[in-house]
């Protein structure tokens, strides 16, 4: 690898057009430097989820007057449709099929507009050696990070970012474990299916999931621990003149599907004597759905599965169906 001072370009790039004749564009930022690998970051698929933009504004600054072999390339709002009206996938008036950017992976060029823009995306995608997906929970998440199931060097990436848990799907039985890193995870599982990180994981390129804290705002904590972390993987990757923090002693999640999901529409109150983090057992009282009219008690919603609670919501309204937990066990 060769380290030089950084070039930096920006472009815009049109993924679709709008029925107005308005085009949908991103800005792509490329950071140029010595000979090295690609590295492709971005943020915001989900459009209230800011603090990766945050984190990658906080990296430019320092990319600018940094060495580097190989070279970032970077697109900071993904998803500018969900972006510009405050929600979390694209208005389902202009994408009625497939409103979440996250679903459509690797995109389609004769598909929905959503399928059309991933597609856009992916062409710079492709050809890259590394993927990381910056993602925002809500506050009630425990910050971590997800690494492809069976790949040697997106673990060892997820471990370099430096989240105090990490978390990995559980694998297909087509998957197998990938001693040399190349990513030939195949990642079948329907769940799974059309996220970035699954096509990547197609693709033979190694992909991290930086799932950092608080959804819609700027958390000034979360986006430094954000652009530490991908100074971290960066330096690992030797692309960075940078030795990566050491990493902390971590816990390992295997998502095992144990999404907890509500019955019953109404408010929802919370188990105050449950938090994220707490490990339970099968049948812990996650809160109690009311009916908000008649004080009727609807529901009370229980674990299924033992294991750690990463996500848990603290949002009172809830409709038939929405997901109020997530569980995890341990690897």
């Amino acid at each position: 690898m060769e380290h030089e001072t950084v070039t930096h370009t920006t472009a815009e790039r049109r993924l679709a057009r709008l029925p107005s004749g308005t085009d949908v564009a991103v800005t792509v930022h490329r950071y140029d430097g010595g000979a090295g690998p690609t590295a492709y970051v971005q943020a915001a698929q989900h459009g209230i989820e800011l603090n990766g933009t945050a984190a990658l504004r906080r990296l430019h600054r320092h990319l600018l007057t940094a060495d580097l072999a190989g070279t970032v390339i970077a697109v900071p709002v993904v998803n500018s449709l969900a972006f510009d009206h405050g929600l979390y996938v694209t208005p389902q008036a202009v994408d009625a099929v497939n409103s979440n950017c996250n679903r459509v992976w690797p995109g389609d060029d004769a598909g929905t507009l959503q399928e059309r823009i991933v597609a856009q995306l992916w062409e710079l995608i492709e050809s890259t050696d590394v993927v990381i997906d910056l993602h925002t929970g809500t506050p009630d998440m425990l910050e971590h990070v997800r690494f492809q199931p069976g790949n040697r060097k997106s673990r060892t990436l997820a471990a370099t970012f430096g989240a105090d848990y990490l978390l990995t799907d559980v694998p297909s039985d087509s998957e197998t474990d990938d001693s040399t890193g190349d990513g030939d995870d195949a990642d079948d599982d329907e769940p799974y299916q059309g996220k970035l990180r699954t096509a990547a994981a197609r693709a033979g390129i190694p992909a991290i999931v930086p799932e950092l804290s608080n959804s819609r705002q700027i958390d000034h904590d979360a986006a430094h621990r954000g652009v530490r972390g991908l100074r971290n993987v960066l330096g690992e990757l030797g692309m960075l003149r940078e030795e990566p923090a050491p990493t902390p002693s971590q816990t390992i999640l295997r998502n095992n599907g144990g999404r907890i999901g509500t019955d019953a529409s109404g408010l929802f109150e919370p188990n105050p004597e449950v938090t994220v983090g707490d490990r339970v057992s099968a049948g812990t009282e996650l809160g109690t759905v009311y009916c908000p009219s008649s004080f009727e008690e609807r529901q009370r919603v229980t674990t299924t599965d033992a294991g750690v609670i990463y996500s848990l919501t603290r949002e009172s309204v809830v409709t038939a169906g929405e997901k109020v937990a997530c569980i995890a066990e341990r690897a």
